[in-house]
């Protein structure tokens, strides 16, 4: 085993990858760069019937967008290559046979429906959960039960077969868990697992000790869900002889309410993603992700970190090199970490808020309709960021900016617009009217000039103003509005507003 610390995200091509998946990435990633060690990836796709044609690229293009992407692995290259199992087929049968020859696995010729039998016949005599171990190993067609002739002879005719682990009796599975501590299994509650199938390949179990062997890798880092697993690799482990790596299994990511382990197809259920990047599947589904959402990958990362591992800090704003500098195993918990998607778009809207005017301006470029200029857009931004937590809200929100009045608040022309509104506008318009600059500092002179000389307060003049102006019943600084929009944009909607608000007012009155 090298001392060096070595790490692999292993996921299974499957589907799109799952926002735990990433954290489990994001968690392997974090702790190599902080031990100066290497972060592999490794393809394990063993699982041919449940092989979904795009996954692998899925996940690549999903680490790349997170800005955690390994420095050895498929797609990556590396010396410990092949770094796909299906393309490293050939290595895995020496260790299988090098099992059988010590006596630690054996040759099971069972077919499926043998197998569906003894289920079938151990549910019939009220016994749940039937499994094939020492206690019903010799009741079954294997290398155990049946003679040396009679297995050589199998072989020979080329019956199929798989290699099962021989699980042995009554022993107690001991190994120490970098975040759990100490666990101990009893191989009484363990089954006789396949190692090889009949197709050729081997199983997750066989080829990921394996590979982790050859790999060298010097810590697994992995979901609760595999630490039913980890007794028979330890075990495995031991029947080659090999130093087994440290164990660390990291805690569920639990749903919103806390009730279970948050799965794929919570998000669009919910109305948050759960995925990093869009995934359409072969049926044309679309399940979101969170970079078309408009999330920031740095937002996403923060996020990720935050579920499950904590700083020892009241510190919530990481960036990915803060986060190396500060992460160790030690300080991630046992429990299950609840996501909460409202502190999800928090860390979005903070990452938002960071960001200039001008890199702002970049994003929202794509999606105005119209011909608007790189400087008036970051004046939109400017705005507009500190309420916005998308992108995509800076326009939405900020749409008078970029289109005609087509609406007016109802709640403001109902409590704000007075008998008496339309002539102070037409006052307020004359005021501007005489203004030679137009800027922030100047509307906001005359505004206040004109409140003070009319013995006006705010309430009665300001909502009205800004409804007029933008259509709505709050937002920004409306001198800062109104110096970006331009003179003549805000009087000709002013003199326009007065008309169409009176007369949603009167409607409203029959």
């Amino acid at each position: 085993m090298s001392e060096k610390v070595r790490v692999r995200f292993a996921p299974s091509p499957t589907g799109p990858l799952h926002m735990g998946g990433v954290r489990t990435a994001l968690y392997n990633y974090l702790f190599a760069k902080s031990k100066g060690g290497d972060f592999i990836l490794r393809i394990e796709d063993t699982d041919e019937k449940r092989f979904v044609p795009g996954a692998q690229q899925y996940i690549i293009d999903s680490l790349k967008w997170c800005g955690i992407e390994p420095n050895e692995g498929a797609s990556y290259g590396g010396e410990k290559g092949p770094y796909v199992q299906s393309e490293r087929k050939d290595i895995y049968k020496q260790y299988a046979d090098q099992l059988i020859e010590s006596g630690n696995a054996y040759y099971a010729f069972d077919t499926a429906d043998d197998l569906d039998n003894m289920r079938k016949q151990a549910q019939e005599m009220g016994l749940a959960n039937w499994q094939y171990n020492g206690v019903t190993r010799s009741s079954m067609k294997n290398s155990i039960s049946l003679s040396k002739e009679e297995v050589e002879k199998r072989i020979a005719n080329g019956d199929p077969y798989t290699i099962r682990f021989k699980m042995p009796r009554n022993v107690d599975v001991k190994f120490e868990d970098e975040i759990r501590g100490w666990v101990t299994v009893n191989t009484n509650n363990l089954d006789d697992k396949v190692l090889y199938k009949e197709t050729g390949m081997p199983t997750y179990h066989m080829a990921n000790i394996i590979d982790d062997h050859l790999m060298e890798i010097s810590h697994v880092i992995r979901g609760e869900e595999w630490l039913p697993s980890a007794p028979l690799h330890v075990l495995l482990y031991q029947a080659m002889g090999w130093e087994a790596p440290k164990f660390a299994h990291l805690p569920l990511i639990l749903r919103p309410d806390g009730n279970g382990k948050l799965s794929k197809r919570d998000g669009d259920r919910l109305g948050f993603p759960v995925f990093p990047l869009n995934w359409t599947t072969a049926e044309g589904e679309l399940y979101s992700g969170y970079k078309e959402a408009g999330y920031f990958n740095e937002a996403f990362v923060n996020m990720l970190a935050f579920l499950g591992w904590n700083p020892g800090t009241n510190d919530e704003i990481f960036s990915l090199q803060e986060l190396v500098d500060s992460f160790s195993l030690e300080r991630v918990g046992k429990s299950g970490a609840r996501f909460d998607p409202d502190k999800t778009k928090w860390f979005n809207q903070v990452y938002l808020r960071s960001k200039s005017n001008e890199e702002l301006a970049d994003l929202i470029q794509p999606l105005v309709e119209g011909d608007f200029d790189s400087t008036y857009l970051a004046g939109v931004c400017e705005l507009m960021k500190e309420r916005a937590s998308f992108p995509v809200d800076i326009l939405n929100d900020g749409d008078y900016f970029f289109n005609e009045i087509s609406d007016y608040d109802q709640k403001t022309i109902r409590k704000k617009w007075k008998e008496d509104s339309p002539t102070i506008m037409n006052d307020l318009i004359n005021e501007f009217k005489a203004l030679d600059s137009f800027t922030a500092a100047d509307i906001e002179r005359v505004f206040s000039e004109y409140l003070t000389k009319n013995e006006y307060g705010f309430g009665k003049v300001g909502p009205s103003f800004r409804l007029l102006v933008t259509g709505k019943g709050m937002g920004p600084s409306m001198f800062d509005i109104c110096a970006l929009l331009g003179k003549d944009k805000v009087l000709d909607r002013m003199v326009e507003g007065i008309e169409k608000v009176e007369a949603l007012k009167n409607a409203a009155a029959e």
